[in-house]
């Protein structure tokens, strides 16, 4: 938890390629975040089973919906960085916040998120941001609000190396980091 001084803010990426714009789009965050933020990029989540009470109720929680769960729970805040996928949320990100949904000790509860997202089109991923503000509204978390960060276009913004050359972007993001570290202060007080 914050020390006053610092904030843990876990980030999520949405998208479980490798080379994803989405994920490049996390790798930039430290780089652009105010020095009080401390960023750390959440246990993976691509094993995890598809949710069926079935598999809750006889075995239980899977062992990396605790581990994902724990992550967010010891967290100030989350930055969920997403693609979007036929208009909506990724399939694997939406079976996470499923799972963790279920959970008596609800890890999002009283959360202050974040969203970012890229794309290829001139959306940049805002209806899969508008589908995921509803499922997290759901389960009880502190949607920060603006400035929204919407990567229109992707392809054209990183380099070879997945460094983030839009310099119009990177204001963007790093003013939404330093307005989502006031909003964390303001939920926390």
């Amino acid at each position: 938890m914050a020390d006053g001084s610092r904030f843990n803010v876990l980030t999520i990426c949405g998208s479980l390629r490798k080379g994803s714009f989405n994920r490049q789009l996390m790798n930039t965050l430290p780089a652009l975040a105010p020095p009080e933020m401390k960023l750390t990029e959440a246990p993976p989540f691509s094993g995890i089973p598809i949710y069926n009470f079935d598999i809750q109720n006889e075995q239980g929680f899977p062992a990396e919906v605790n581990t994902l769960a724990d992550a967010i729970r010891a967290a100030d805040g989350l930055i969920i960085v997403s693609p979007e996928y036929n208009w909506s949320i990724p399939g694997g990100l939406k079976n996470a916040i499923d799972w963790m949904s279920r959970m008596k000790d609800q890890p999002f509860a009283g959360k202050p998120v974040a969203l970012q997202s890229a794309a290829g089109g001139l959306l940049g991923g805002s209806r899969m941001q508008y589908h995921l503000r509803q499922s997290l509204t759901s389960i009880d978390v502190f949607l920060f609000g603006r400035p929204e960060v919407l990567i229109t276009f992707a392809a054209q913004k990183f380099d070879e190396a997945g460094n983030l050359k839009d310099d119009t972007a990177r204001d963007l993001i790093k003013q939404q980091l330093a307005d989502f570290a006031k909003f964390i202060v303001r939920v926390r007080d």
